[in-house]
């Protein structure tokens, strides 16, 4: 190649946006997009966009963003289904990360335990578990998430906890270097995991238990009706808040009297005092004071410092 070539393509690339740069550097098939609203990726339905948003294909494709990202010193943050997430309404900058594709999304039974990409439903994983009769893993169904992020903040329902199922994890740190650790080894607590600050999980392997599919069956319907019976079915974010050891969140919500209270929008349901619910319009901003107003209401009347469940990212929108 004769150096003007070189030079003109150097400075082609150079010349391109952040999501034409990269698609030079990862296949065909992965989705990158710039400014794309995160209202329409998230269970809550608000927020501002995220300045990078990318799907990767496979996992080298998903290394090469991650190196990509690095070089430049660029802020990474993985999104899975969009439930348990508050995107403030300034949107977040830097690349976000959602592994939806198919390969991220396989879910495989080998005897006893269940191999699952970091995309796959939970409600996949679950139905999965049932049809080949391994129990411990249906409390699953009723969590609206992905494994991904359903390890990240060790989530649960029913008594149980991903961890309490996890074999192992395979991870990436935010360089693409890979690593496999057993779950125990990840030290996993109440609605955390912190090793996946820092890293990413591409596959988890869990493990279930022997037991006739009609009684699997049952506890799945069981649960179904619990949570559809107990829950909103507007928009929300799922929990806002940790249960306070003294105390259930929802219930303390209803004892101070906030079940229904309004800001603009978004407003506490009143099928569960745990969940806020968002309307057409609403903006995260409403979220933010509706929440704030409860914690200091659990502050000043019961002494309850409230920690919430919900992950609050991203940030405040410019004032006019």
């Amino acid at each position: 190649m004769r150096m003007t070539e070189f030079t003109e393509q150097v400075s082609a690339v150079s010349e391109l946006s952040p999501a034409g740069e990269l698609r030079t550097v990862v296949s065909p098939q992965c989705v990158v997009q710039e400014n794309e609203p995160l209202s329409r990726r998230t269970t809550l339905r608000v927020g501002g966009s995220a300045d990078l948003w990318v799907e990767p294909a496979t996992e080298p494709d998903l290394i090469a963003m991650l190196q990509w990202a690095g070089d430049r010193g660029m802020p990474v943050m993985l999104l899975g289904r969009g439930s348990n997430l508050l995107v403030r309404d300034g949107g977040i900058r830097g690349m976000v990360i959602c592994l939806c594709q198919p390969h991220f999304a396989r879910v495989e039974v080998e005897g006893c335990r269940v191999r699952c990409g970091a995309g796959a439903r939970l409600k996949a994983v679950s139905n999965e578990a049932r049809n080949h009769e391994l129990a411990g893993l249906e409390f699953l169904e009723g969590i609206p998430g992905s494994v991904g992020g359903a390890l990240r903040m060790n989530a649960g329902a029913h008594a149980g906890s991903i961890f309490d199922a996890v074999v192992e994890v395979r991870l990436l740190d935010l360089h693409g270097r890979v690593q496999v650790m057993s779950g125990a080894g990840m030290e996993a607590g109440y609605r955390s995991c912190p090793m996946l600050r820092t890293h990413v999980a591409v596959e988890a392997v869990l493990e279930g238990r022997p037991e006739a599919r009609a009684a699997i069956e049952q506890r799945m319907k069981e649960f179904n009706h619990k949570r559809w019976s107990s829950q909103p079915a507007a928009p929300s974010a799922g929990c806002v808040f940790k249960n306070p050891d003294s105390i259930p969140a929802g219930r303390l919500v209803e004892e101070l009297g906030l079940k229904g209270a309004r800001v603009g929008g978004a407003r506490v349901s009143m099928e569960h005092g745990n969940f806020i619910v968002t309307e057409a319009g609403s903006t995260a901003a409403e979220v933010l004071t509706l929440i704030n107003r409860i914690r200091e209401k659990a502050r000043s009347e019961r002494g309850i410092e409230l920690e919430t469940e919900v992950q609050i990212v991203g940030e405040e929108a410019d004032q006019p």
